[in-house]
This record gives structure tokens, sequence and C-alpha cells, in this order.
């Protein structure tokens, strides 16, 4: 079947229905979501039973940039800047040096094993060698995984933010490739004017945009999402017009925003929440449709040997060469090294040398996909698993959340979330009074049996209360949950 104006929204509708299902049932089967969404396209496509003729890996690319660029503003907007600052150097550490020794460790390997150069194994390695936000974002978030202490912050400001490195030494290993001539220290100044104008780009288009949006007074508020994006799609394409980074500029334009008193926030933080869900549907779906799963099998000894190095040695690597100076418990950093999901972002960037012309692309492709396949399987239906394991999760009880019932103004600055007391609480049989609580934090309401009650200091905490906190910030939360004896611990979703 060939896609026509005529049937292209009445199959993308009925997929993008089919995936919406299978992802509602996938994750209590253990699946994580995008698994599913891979194989309804793999079922649509030309091999499977949908019979769907696609094979066009330059519109695909074209839909992988566009849904990576809301992928990734949602994940910076919703980046909170007192969440990753005990992180920053961590998360900068592992996006930029990591990714680096995960490419260059996987390359050769690769080259090692295979009949493939050194370049092309080194290409290789550099499109698998980020984590990808995509998979990170969905599956730490739709699992609902509560991790102790920075562990989440970091996760995903590791994966938010270490795209725009694997997307420039791809870009740098074709140009060696294209131009053998050329010395490979060429690439150093390459790198430091697209990371230069990539930085610049992000934070001056901020402030401009924050500006912008509090001052303009559209008529209609469903307006300011529209605005934002397109301050978005400016962004990254001016950036690339000028020959830096684009997805660094808009990954920092989205921080900056999230993290700024903006008019109509909470729409659009929705907004793009609901797009960036969409964005990854649809990218996936594509990829699904892309892939020929009778080109695979050929590849799936390679594809397995190069699949466990990058999850059990290269990732390892990486992760604990950068985290280890850090001085963070070694349990934390294993976790960390198995949260190396792979996901589209390399099956996008495998696209490029496909367009390129490479020698060796349509392997690389096959191969990319399916060790990104097979990460996001193994590694993402074993993260519960191994976070217990490892001692890094906390129990359901102990979670925080935002009460669904109860949203406050965008223009309050404050932490609003329920915490579930457990009968193994230090907080369970005390007056509040006693618990020490900080100034700036307040209990505002007690749910016990079903029904709210508006307690006072006298009042005793029960096992299986639900305390409803307010506090002023971040760290007035973290005193909160020492008081009641939860500990440290991530927001959920």
């Amino acid at each position: 079947m060939n896609l026509t104006l005529e049937n292209i929204l009445l199959i993308g509708s009925l997929l993008l229905g089919i995936s919406i299902l299978a992802g509602k049932t996938s994750f209590r089967l253990g699946v994580p979501t995008l698994i599913l969404f891979v194989f309804v396209g793999m079922l649509a496509g030309s091999e499977g039973v949908g019979k769907i003729n696609f094979n066009e890996p330059g519109v695909a690319r074209f839909i992988g940039i566009i849904a990576l660029n809301f992928i990734l503003f949602s994940g910076g907007l919703e980046t909170r800047r007192e969440v990753v600052k005990p992180v920053f150097w961590n998360g900068l550490t592992l996006s930029t040096i990591g990714v680096f020794l995960t490419a260059v460790s996987v390359g050769i390997f690769v080259w090692a094993i295979t009949d493939f150069s050194f370049y092309e194994g080194l290409l290789l390695g550099a499109i698998v060698s980020s984590t990808d936000a995509a998979a990170v974002f969905s599956i730490l978030r739709s699992s609902r995984l509560g991790l102790k202490k920075n562990i989440r912050a970091l996760l995903e400001l590791e994966s938010g933010s270490n795209d725009p490195m694997a997307y420039f030494l791809t870009i740098a290993v074709m140009g060696l490739m294209l131009e053998p001539d050329q010395p490979a220290v060429s690439i150093i100044p390459l790198f430091v004017k697209q990371v230069f104008i990539g930085v610049t780009a992000g934070f001056l288009f901020g402030r401009l945009g924050k500006e912008l949006i509090n001052r303009i007074e559209l008529d209609y508020s469903g307006l300011y999402p529209v605005l934002v994006i397109a301050m978005m799609f400016f962004t990254y394409s001016f950036t690339e017009f000028l020959g830096g980074n684009g997805f660094l500029a808009i990954y920092l334009l989205a921080v900056y925003l999230g993290n700024q008193y903006l008019i109509h926030k909470k729409t659009i933080l929705q907004v793009f929440d609901g797009i960036a869900w969409l964005m990854q549907i649809v990218l996936f779906l594509t990829l699904g449709l892309l892939v020929f799963p009778s080109q695979i099998i050929p590849v799936l000894g390679t594809g397995l040997l190069v699949s466990a190095f990058l999850m059990f040695i290269a990732r390892p690597f990486s992760v604990f060469a950068c985290l280890l100076p850090y001085r963070l418990k070694l349990k934390t950093i294993t976790f960390i090294s198995w949260v190396g999901l792979r996901g589209a972002v390399p099956i996008v960037f495998a696209t490029f040398p496909l367009l390129a012309g490479i020698d060796k692309s349509q392997m690389i492709f096959n191969l990319v996909f399916f060790i990104s396949f097979t990460s996001v399987l193994l590694q993402g239906t074993t993260l519960r698993w191994v976070g217990r394991l490892l001692h890094v999760t906390v129990p359901e009880k102990a979670k925080q959340r935002t009460p669904p019932d109860i949203e406050l103004s965008d223009s309050i600055k404050t932490e609003l979330t329920e915490i579930e007391i457990d009968e193994n609480s230090t907080a369970a049989g005390k007056r509040i009074l006693d618990l020490g609580f900080p100034r700036a934090a307040i209990i505002a309401l007690i749910k016990r049996n079903g029904k709210f009650i508006t307690p006072n200091g006298s009042t005793v905490i029960e096992p299986d209360d639900i305390l409803v906190i307010v506090a002023e910030n971040s760290e007035s939360l973290r005193k909160v949950h020492e008081c009641l004896g939860t500990g440290e611990i991530s927001e959920t979703s």
C-alpha cells in the first residue's frame, strides 16, 4: 500500500489509535510503551500485515528532527533549576565526556570484530553514544519509578543534554569520512563553534522569549503555546543556520523559560507535554515503518555482540569514569550505568549516513535499529527490578506526587505535593508540633479514611495518612521528608 494524500490521515489516525491502546496495557505486561509503538509501525510496514510501502529516510529524518525538537523542548521546560543544580556538573560530564568515551570504545570494538574501517566503526559508536531523551523520560514517568536522592534529576538532565554531543560526533565523523584528507584535529574548532553558538543562542532567545511572552498580551490564551512553538523552531533553525548546535540551543531555551515566570505557563506546559507524547508516538511509528525486518536478520549476530558490549562494558566504563571523581555511591553509579537507554534518537541519526551515501550506511542503520530496540526492551523492562536490587528506589507509599485535584496559580512560587505515611515512618504516632517542621512548609490537609481534615499542632499523624504539603521551595520540601522519615526522594509524575 502506498501512502497518498487521500489515505494518509486515515492510516495515520488508525496507527495512532492502535498505538495508544497498545501503550495503555503495555506497562502492565512489563513492556515499555515505546516498544509497542515500534511494533505497530513494523506490523504496518511493507513486510508486515499493513503492507505500507515507506522507504523514505529523508522524510523519516525530517519527522525525527521535528519530533526531537518537541521532545527535548518539553523535557527542558520541566527541568527545574533547583533540582538539577546539585547534579549539574555530574550531568554535564556524562553528556560530554561520557558520550565521547562511549563513542570511542564502541567504535574500537566494532572495528576489531567486523570488517568495518576505523571511521565506520567510530560512526556507529557516535550514533549510539547518547542516551535517548524520549525513552528515558517516557519509561521513568510511565513506570512511576521513585528514586532516591538526585538520581532521577541526573538521569533526565543527562538524557536531555547529551544528544547535542552525539549529533556533533556523528556529523564530525561523517565529515572526516567524506573528506579523508582532512586532519582529525580539524573537528575541534567545529566543536567549539557549535557549542558556543548553541549556548549563546539558547540563553539569548530565552531572555528575549520571556519578555515577548509576558509583554505581547495576546487575546487568546491558546495562542501562547503557538508562540512558544514558533520560538522553538526559530531558535533551532537560526542556530543551525549560523553553524551552531540547534538541539543544544532549544534545550537551553526550554530550561531557561521553564524556570521563569511566564503568562499562562501552566497551559504552555500542558500543551507541550501532550505534543511531546504525540511526537514520541509518531517518531517510533515512522521508524517502525522505515525498517525492513528481513534486513535485520543478517546482522543479528553482530548486533547482539555490539549491544552486549554497549550495555555491559562501554556504558558502565564511561559512567564510572565520569562519576567516580564525584564520589557517588557505587550502587548509584551502577544503576545510572544500566539506564543507558537507546531509542529513537540513534535511529534518526542513523538516517544521516544513509542520505549522505556513505559506505555500509544501510548496515549501520540496521545495526543501530537492533541496538536501540534491544536496549529499550532489555534495560527498559528491568529498570524497576535493578533499582530494587541496588536499593535506589523508594517504597510506593513514600513517593511524592502532586495532588491531581489541586492546582496552584502560575505566579505562586511553592512546592505542592502529597506524602503518604506508612507504619514504619518516624512520624507515625507523633503530634505535628513534635515533628520539627521547617517554618517554610506546612501540612495544609490530611486525608484520612477517605476524608480531608484540617490539622493543627496537636493533630497526631497516623499510618496511612496522606499529607498535603505546601512548601516554599525544594530545600524546604527536602527537610519535610527528613522530619517525616521518608528520606530524600525524586518526584514522580
